[in-house]
């Protein structure tokens, strides 16, 4: 009987070992506190900055699991500010953006690879412009102590040439610097 009640007792901390590995914790990013930031050089002129201001996304984060974790965003790409009305409504016409025929940039995750105790690399895929490619992104996470939140940033850099976006060049950059700062709150 002794033994059999270790089995099943350790058949059952194995169940739940699983059931705990399997689930991700979900977590609201906040939009008052969070950012989606890009950045551009050109020839003669300072770095271009601007940010997107309307998204929406979804988090799950597997800490046990860090490779089961789950990021996704969609991106209005009409909502593009770089402080410069003119400059924004020339970024969101058909030389660079497209806004009018390509209205969402997405971002899907396909792996998350812990690297340390405060950053991963997540790989999947950016749609831009209606071209799918695979980019990578580092993320620096910390838990805010006493708030079931994290702090995230994800930092990465793409070739806007890649999905098709060739105006300007090579004056204006090929190479944009992409950032994610953000507060999300356990759900």
């Amino acid at each position: 009987m002794g033994r059999t009640r270790r089995t099943l007792s350790l058949a059952l901390l194995g169940v739940l070992g699983l059931a705990s590995a399997a689930s991700a914790e979900t977590f609201r990013l906040d939009p008052a506190r969070t950012e989606i930031r890009f950045e551009v050089g050109a020839q003669g002129y300072p770095v271009t900055r601007g940010v997107f201001r309307q998204f929406t996304s979804n988090l799950a984060i597997d800490f046990d699991q860090p490779a089961r974790s789950k990021v996704s965003f969609k991106v209005a790409a009409a909502s593009l500010d770089t402080q410069v009305p003119a400059l924004d409504a020339y970024v969101r016409g058909p030389v660079f953006l497209n806004t009018a025929q390509f209205p969402d940039i997405t971002f899907t995750s396909n792996g998350v690879e812990k690297l340390d105790d405060h950053r991963v690399r997540v790989s999947g895929v950016l749609t831009l412009m209606g071209v799918s490619k695979a980019e990578t992104f580092l993320v620096d996470v910390t838990r805010q102590t006493g708030l079931a939140a994290l702090s995230l940033e994800a930092v990465g850099r793409i070739h806007r040439s890649d999905f098709g976006m060739i105006g300007g060049l090579p004056l204006v950059s090929d190479e944009v610097g992409i950032t994610v700062a953000t507060l999300a709150a356990a759900q």
